[in-house]
């Protein structure tokens, strides 16, 4: 065994910050921007039981005037498919939602807009998906490219349930619609992220036996990958659990997330891959002992990775993070907020912006974030390889 020395940032004091959205907000989503850091949710509006999709930039300590991107009656509300709002390098907005599409409660749409602007105006919305079926479309994860435009991972059930990847210009133009997976978990969310702006997509997989692992599939220069499991956990499960995977990557270094609960017993992962997802070393948990999952990860400039997840309490549930190494070492858990097991508690989304990671959630029908600064100097990690 070869000791090994690496350094985690030892998380600080989480502080939390007023946020502009309105009565009723849920569904946030958080994505660190060269402008600052982007928030979106969904909320209430007008009288005739519409939604609002909006969102609001933070930067230098306050946030902007919140800006609505689409308001109407049929958009989707739904606590683990909700939408998102990414910047690409060039400063153009692309934004996602998923809007019913026929009487069957399944049957929804993946629709997007377009803004030049910075959110001031908006492109007509776009479709997605265009087979025309009336079925579920949606879980999407968008990642910009660098030559500009974003990629999109999203489950289309236009045959089985599948996993689609496409790409979308800042004209709208969708190219490389392709089907990266014939069989996946239902409704589980994906995780994005490029890697020398190649897209690396990690999903719940379906086996013939109902065994639902996560896989990563990656666009090389010989086209697609076969999927291929992060960790062979074995879940066997007859339903899905709700429960996707998350990624973020630096240069070639990727981290992975994930929940399973394999064998009865809850756990909640995290994985390093140095070659780009091509293959990850082993599993280090990062629970307390009674993850409920909801996990996101973002790797931070100095190699390590923060993850947040959902544990389980005597009270009933608390949104924690910790600092993971790919050596294995792991910082005390920090609780962000106290929460709950239920659906209406959503899931937590993180976004990093240089060694503070911020964290927002939803809590009692309001949209909170909070800052996880990590203020306190670099310590030594032990492990060994």
């Amino acid at each position: 065994m070869i000791a090994c020395l690496l350094f985690a940032l030892a998380l600080g004091n989480v502080s939390e910050i007023t946020v502009p959205a309105g009565p009723g907000a849920a569904e946030p989503f958080l994505f660190a921007s060269g402008h600052g850091l982007l928030l979106s949710w969904l909320e209430p509006a007008g009288t005739a039981g519409e939604t609002a999709l909006r969102f609001a930039v933070y930067r230098g300590g306050r946030w902007s005037d919140p800006r609505t991107i689409v308001q109407r009656r049929d958009l989707v509300v739904n606590w683990a498919d909700f939408p998102s709002v990414v910047e690409d390098g060039s400063g153009t907005l692309f934004a996602h939602w998923i809007q019913a599409s026929g009487k069957d409660v399944w049957a929804s749409d993946v629709r997007l807009q377009i803004s030049r602007d910075r959110g001031a105006t908006w492109s007509a919305p776009l479709l997605l998906n265009r087979d025309g079926n009336k079925t579920e479309h949606g879980f999407v994860s968008l990642a910009p490219l660098p030559g500009g435009g974003v990629g999109a991972v999203w489950l289309d059930g236009r045959n089985e349930m599948t996993v689609r990847y496409a790409t979308i210009d800042a004209a709208g133009t969708i190219r490389s619609d392709e089907e990266v997976d014939p069989r996946a978990c239902e409704c589980c969310a994906t995780g994005l992220t490029m890697v020398g702006g190649r897209p690396v997509i990690a999903y719940r997989d379906r086996s013939a036996d109902e065994v639902r692992d996560i896989a990563v599939v990656r666009r090389t220069a010989s086209g697609w990958s076969k999927p291929r499991l992060i960790h062979p956990d074995g879940w066997k499960i007859a339903g899905c659990p709700v429960n996707g995977p998350q990624l973020d990557a630096r240069g070639n270094r990727v981290a992975a997330a994930w929940f399973t609960a394999a064998g009865e017993h809850n756990r909640a992962y995290a994985a390093f891959s140095e070659d780009g997802g091509a293959t990850f070393g082993m599993p280090i948990v990062i629970d307390d002992g009674s993850p409920l999952g909801r996990v996101d990860v973002v790797l931070l400039d100095g190699g390590a990775a923060v993850v947040t997840w959902l544990e389980q309490t005597a009270g009933g549930a608390e949104i924690r993070a910790r600092s993971v190494a790919r050596n294995g070492g792991r910082s005390p858990s920090r609780t962000i907020a106290q929460s709950s097991a239920a659906r209406a508690a959503g899931f937590a989304r993180a976004a990093a912006i240089g060694d503070d990671v911020y964290v927002a959630w939803t809590d009692a029908k309001r949209v909170r974030v909070a800052r996880l600064g990590n203020a306190s100097p670099r310590r030594p990690v032990t492990g060994s390889r």
